[in-house]
């Protein structure tokens, strides 16, 4: 591109000064404050709810139970025609006759002041009949195991198979055949800013104008207007300054559908924002799964069969409207990788449980199904007698044999592995670390050196949601207009929560229309836009960026059209540069994009011929491809102390090829900060429940995300391959970090512990499991 390659982001001083407009930052007339009774057990009848002296409390407005709500809103059910299998109970926004999660709201007190809520909250009186809580996936199928939905018959939220064939005579086919058993940890996104909602009721008209930290007001919208009965046309979502959200703000919850029911009950403004110790306890969990898993392989690469079972813990609802089956879907498409697989048989399973129910998450399911595949191939090159570095240069597809299917269902157009992994090992100088390695072991020093490479599933098409009936949109819309001062407005159908993805929308805009970047708006987070999907599965830039440019092409057009016909002369001589319609022969200026604009805006008498061409465009654009493919791959170099347990991360690496990079420093800002969450779910994060299904680590204290000193030094190299069929040609970048970091962790920290006969097998590899582990040996 021929500005400047990495801007700063636009909002980021305006933040950093202190002047982000937040959800809990919006004020209205009028506006009452709710807060939630949450259930104190996993399981348990709600004998009967005593309200009265919460009533009589000062500043109280009202006192829901679910009853109250029950003729304002529908419950959430989460159904998905094209998986006819997963099964899923409705949801109400209020805990109705039994509590099924530690922390499920049971009842709403709206008060004058946030303070006045809470104090109301303590004085409701509930008589409980604790339950059975069902809180292991592993026996959640058994016979004797209590029931988390009675009505149901039993705990399956899923259970299907993919792959097909005799998967015993296609392992029988390799030279080495290895098995493993992996967990993986529970855990949750903590982001910065915890969901938060202000929804205003306007009862004469009948609209509903709802401010939300959301990713995704157009889906927001869609749900309410269906489960409140109002018209979608009547409802409109603002979604200003988000403080992070990770997948999380993707889902609607029974704490923000009951802050919307009490609104429109009420007919006044109602804000909530969940404390911190609240987001533990009804935040999306995420990636809680017991795998056993077979690889077959032989020595030129090829990869003969993979069988494997997923277990995944889901919690007490499939969540809404997206479903909790996606983690375990994912992660059984995307095993094998990109390697030469000729076989797979997967078995995904997906338990409901008495906790907090899960969903999407930076990935989902990719780090799953990445760490699975990799550890497996290791452990393959090992019994190989073959370097690991070298296996995966013989297993990848060739590219003679793309386009492929993959037998669990991956189409695979085209993939860069083989350049990502040979700019990885020149960054890694990885035939010295090797060499280093050794000199240190035979020093009693423990050095680990892992590489994993990744496939992202970006950029999702229509197939992925619209299909299964649930109203999410692939596409995107964007307007770009010339407004009268010479400046160029574009307003999408997309949000940012603090990827940059306004800033690479507005270079995109700035290089198609010829103006400086400063010289270029970009406004995106209201439904009173463009439509469009919003923020999720690395979509911002490929989606509602293409749309973008599409738009700048065709606004381009027409003002070269009109330049033409003002300045009597053929368009296609014309250009713009530097806000100005030049020649574009010699460059030389001949009117400036703002006299243009003016005399188009207020001097159309002037216009030769009457003409009068808009000077704004809009576009849309969806993918026809069920997905965009990025990859990479990510080294990871760490020392164990064999006396302590103790991990210590020392350096990290990753080439990936995620398309056109616009903005590279954005591009490794998105890699750096999903390898952060991915080394905080290998080492550190983990949402820990009793037997009785009591989170234990409901805070900051309990539960340990990486601190900056944590984090070892993160080195960046890119590989470019367009995304064919665009105009752009990016792929996305936003989760290949978190994909890839956890697998080269354990990668790693089972070739640190090899030759002490060790490895481990279930995440956060904490200093006591690293101990046990070496006690196994």
């Amino acid at each position: 591109m021929s500005h400047e390659p990495s801007p700063p982001r636009f909002e980021s001083a305006r933040l950093v000064a202190g002047h982000g407009t937040y959800t809990g930052d919006i004020v209205l007339p009028r506006m009452a404050h709710v807060a939630f009774l949450r259930s104190p057990h996993a399981h348990a009848r709600i004998r009967s709810i005593d309200t009265e002296a919460a009533k009589a409390m000062p500043g109280v407005v009202f006192v829901a139970t679910a009853a109250d709500l029950a003729g304002v809103c529908a419950p959430m059910h989460t159904v998905m025609e094209t998986v006819p299998d997963h099964i899923s109970p409705p949801q109400h926004p209020l805990a109705r006759e039994v509590a099924r999660w530690h922390g499920e709201p049971v009842a709403a007190v709206v008060a004058e002041t946030r303070d006045a809520a809470e104090d109301a909250v303590e004085a409701i009186a509930v008589e409980w009949e604790p339950l059975p809580a069902v809180v292991d996936s592993v026996t959640a199928f058994d016979d004797m195991t209590a029931l988390v939905h009675p009505e149901l018959g039993h705990n399956r939220a899923l259970d299907r198979l993919l792959g097909s064939g005799d998967i015993a005579t296609h392992l029988a086919g390799g030279e080495v055949q290895v098995e493993r058993r992996f967990g993986f940890n529970r855990h949750t996104g903590v982001p910065l800013e915890p969901r938060a909602i202000v929804v205003d009721y306007e009862p004469i008209e009948g609209r509903m104008t709802v401010f939300q930290s959301t990713q995704v007001p157009h889906q927001t919208r869609d749900v309410f207007a269906r489960l409140l009965a109002i018209p979608e046309h009547r409802i409109r979502v603002i979604c200003r300054d988000v403080g992070g959200g990770f997948g999380l703000k993707l889902h609607v919850y029974s704490d923000e559908l009951a802050t919307a029911a009490l609104a429109k009950r009420l007919g006044r403004p109602v804000r909530f924002e969940a404390r911190r110790g609240e987001s533990f306890l009804s935040d999306a969990h995420t990636r809680e799964f017991c795998v056993t898993a077979r690889l077959s392989a032989s020595a030129d690469g090829t990869i003969a069969a993979i069988d494997a079972d997923l277990l995944c813990g889901a919690g007490a609802y499939s969540i809404y409207p997206r479903g909790s089956i996606g983690d375990a879907f994912l992660a059984s498409v995307v095993l094998g990788g990109a390697y030469r697989l000729k076989a797979s048989r997967v078995r995904a399973r997906v338990a409901y449980l008495n906790k907090v129910p899960t969903g999407s998450y930076r990935g989902v399911g990719h780090p799953i199904g990445c760490a699975v595949t990799e550890v497996l191939i290791d452990e393959a090159a090992c019994a190989l007698n073959i370097d690991p570095v070298e296996f995966r240069r013989r297993s990848y597809y060739r590219s003679e044999s793309l386009p492929t299917t993959t037998p669990t269902g991956l189409a695979i157009e085209a993939h860069s592995l083989a350049p990502c992994l040979e700019a990885l090992v020149l960054r890694m100088d990885y035939a010295a670390l090797r060499a280093e390695q050794a000199r240190l072991r035979a020093e009693g020093r423990f050095l680990g050196i892992g590489v994993a490479s990744f496939i992202e599933m970006t950029a999702p098409g229509s197939r992925t949601y619209g299909a299964s009936g649930i109203r999410v949109s692939a596409q995107d819309t964007a307007m770009v207009k010339l407004d009268p001062s010479g400046f160029v407005h574009c307003a999408v159908g997309c949000t940012d929560q603090g990827q940059g993805t306004l800033t690479g929308i507005a270079q995109l805009v700035a290089n198609v229309m010829g103006v400086p970047l400063a010289n270029v708006v970009v406004e995106a987070g209201d439904t009173a836009g463009p439509h469009g999907g919003g923020a999720w599965a690395s979509r911002g830039l490929s989606i509602s960026g293409e749309a973008a440019h599409r738009a700048a092409t065709t606004l381009r057009t027409r003002i070269l059209e009109l330049a033409g016909a003002l300045l009597q002369t053929d368009a296609s001589q014309l250009g713009i540069r530097d806000s100005a319609i030049v020649n574009n022969g010699d460059g030389t200026p001949r009117m400036s994009l703002a006299e243009l604009s003016g005399i188009a805006h207020y001097r159309q008498y002037t216009l030769p011929g009457g003409i009068a061409p808009p000077l704004v465009a809009q576009e849309s654009f969806v993918p026809s491809a069920p997905f965009f493919l990025a990859n990479g791959v990510q080294g990871c170099l760490l020392e164990i102390d064999r006396e302590t347990g103790v991990t210590t991360l020392l350096k990290h690496w990753v080439a990936d090829d995620c398309g056109l990079v616009v903005n590279t420093a954005l591009v490794e800002g998105q890699l750096h900060g999903g390898i952060v969450q991915g080394l905080g779910a290998a080492l550190y994060e983990h949402c820990v429940y009793d037997r009785d299904g009591q989170l234990l680590s409901g805070s900051l204290l309990d539960y340990a995300v990486p601190h900056a000193g944590d984090m070892p030094n993160i080195e960046v190299d890119h590989v470019s391959t367009p995304q064919l069929g665009t105009a752009i040609g990016v792929k996305g970048v936003g989760e290949a970090g978190t994909v890839g970091a956890s697998a080269a962790v354990w990668c790693a920290m089972n070739d640190a512990l090899r030759p002490l006969g060790a490895r481990v097998e279930r995440m956060p590899f904490t200093a006591p499991s690293v101990l046990a582990a070496l006690r196994k040996a």
